[in-house]
């Protein structure tokens, strides 16, 4: 299990990947899921809302659906914005896919060893207590240490 992905994994997750399914998906634009979902389709990836609570609604011009098994077409990453004991019921959910995502992306504070086991023994990637969103721009050059966006890629701050 990948406990600290390395940033080529991660860079490389983020460049192959086109399609997330975002699970617990928020229409709240304060929180997390929305703005990194947000964030997401506003960098050209493809991001199907999912959560119960707001079946039928449309976020970035995607209808959410009730559950991962309402999701029809082919996904990428499976993100979870839930907590920890709701994600082996999402691993399988992933697992019953055709085609199988590629990646388990759990979000900051959501780990599950187990399920995370499962999923790796299945053949996908599972990336845990990470969020995407932050992880893009510190790979890509949006985010200094600091977390401020400057759009120079610098060891130095800029004066």
């Amino acid at each position: 299990m990948t406990e600290t992905p390395s940033d080529d994994l991660l860079r490389d997750i983020l460049r192959r990947s086109k399609v997330f399914a975002c699970i617990g998906v928020s229409p709240n634009p304060v929180r997390p899921s929305h703005y990194v979902g947000r964030y997401l389709a506003l960098k050209g990836y493809r991001v199907i809302p999912v959560n119960p609570g707001q079946a039928g609604n449309r976020l970035w011009g995607a209808e959410v659906k009730a559950s991962l098994s309402d999701v029809t077409e082919p996904v990428d990453v499976v993100d979870i914005f839930r907590r920890p004991e709701a994600v082996p019921e999402i691993v399988e959910a992933a697992l019953a896919m055709d085609p199988l995502p590629k990646v388990i992306w759990m979000q900051i504070g959501v780990t599950h060893p187990e399920a995370a086991a499962r999923a790796e023994a299945a053949g996908l990637t599972v990336i845990q207590n990470r969020c995407p969103k932050i992880e893009y721009q510190r790979l890509f050059g949006e985010l200094r240490m600091g977390g401020f966006a400057t759009g120079i890629i610098s060891s130095k701050l800029q004066g």
